[in-house]
């Protein structure tokens, strides 16, 4: 199976499943679900996804130090990512962060280029610019929507954003060495290690939704999370950190808008939706540059099996 082919696969998936999960994420608090239980059924969906990333590879499981070492470090930055959202979700509205958030493949993307010396042509260049440029547009909040004051919940959004953005380049770097499925067992294993903290951060003198619209809404939402997050891995497995990144970034929040049309009856401000058209027109583009890279690859050298499904 070709990387060019592969990775925009896994890409798509990605995008379809996250932007669905964006549209869905608020429902279960909604109706008396707290996030940092959220968290909880989070973690608990990743099990499935990890036993079926693990029959794909035969059962197969790295245990090296350094295997272990990767995979854990990638979980633990995704879980204290989360775990330091829901916190922020207490003192600042979602609709604020979650687009500052948009920005993590910036981190990753820096990253690549200066640890792991990925490098592309113009038109890559070209896609990766516009990406940056739409995701900036997304994150865009018209004057006045805020009621915040200080500056403490930017600090705390500066914590994800990071800790993803990190996490971003471990996959990549991580794929290097390891198999995919290997990375996201250890990844599931991280973030249940970290339930407790999201117990501990629950208030339970608060009323809570133990009802169908509670855990099973959040588990019905968090397990496109859950299978998501294996599908990036498998695009940071298969693709560069420079074009998965900021692909599945902008496009995610563009699915969730469109939904969030149907679903809320909204309509996207004019700076967002130019913000969604750019998003589009820089996947294309580095869709175009990659297969273009794959291409000239196998034309100048032997095939190799370096990103191949074993």
């Amino acid at each position: 199976m070709k990387k060019s082919k592969t990775w925009i696969s896994f890409v798509i998936i990605h995008v379809i499943f996250m932007g669905v999960w964006g549209a869905l994420i608020e429902l279960p608090e909604k109706n008396g679900f707290p996030p940092t239980l959220g968290y909880v059924v989070w973690a608990v969906m990743m099990i499935p996804a990890a036993v079926v990333a693990l029959a794909l590879n035969t059962w197969k499981l790295e245990r090296d130090t350094r295997s272990i070492l990767f995979g854990c470090l990638a979980g633990l930055l995704g879980a204290v990512g989360q775990l330091v959202l829901f916190f922020t979700l207490r003192i600042a509205p979602a609709y604020i962060v979650f687009p500052i958030l948009s920005l993590t493949p910036v981190v990753t993307i820096l990253m690549a280029v200066l640890f792991l010396k990925e490098s592309t042509g113009l038109m890559g260049w070209t896609g990766v610019g516009i990406a940056v440029v739409a995701i900036f547009l997304l994150s865009y909040i018209p004057p006045g929507n805020s009621a915040l004051s200080g500056y403490g919940w930017i600090l705390l959004t500066l914590v994800p954003l990071l800790a993803w953005g990190a996490q971003g380049f471990v996959m990549r770097f991580a794929n290097n060495h390891m198999k995919a499925e290997s990375i996201f067992f250890y990844m599931t294993l991280s973030s249940l290690a970290l339930i407790p903290f999201a117990l501990w951060m629950t208030d339970f003198s608060q009323p809570i939704n133990y009802g169908l619209k509670g855990p099973y809404l959040s588990a019905a939402v968090q397990v496109l999370n859950a299978f998501g997050a294996l599908c990036l891995v498998y695009a940071f497995r298969y693709g560069s950190a420079i074009f998965v990144a900021p692909m599945t970034t902008a496009l995610s929040p563009v699915l969730t808008v469109i939904l969030s049309l149907w679903i809320y009856s909204s309509f996207p401000n004019p700076v967002t939706l130019i913000g969604i058209i750019l998003a589009i027109v820089s996947a294309v583009i580095m869709g175009n540059a990659e297969m273009k890279m794959e291409k000239k690859g196998s034309d100048e050298r032997p095939a190799t099996t370096k990103h191949s499904m074993k």
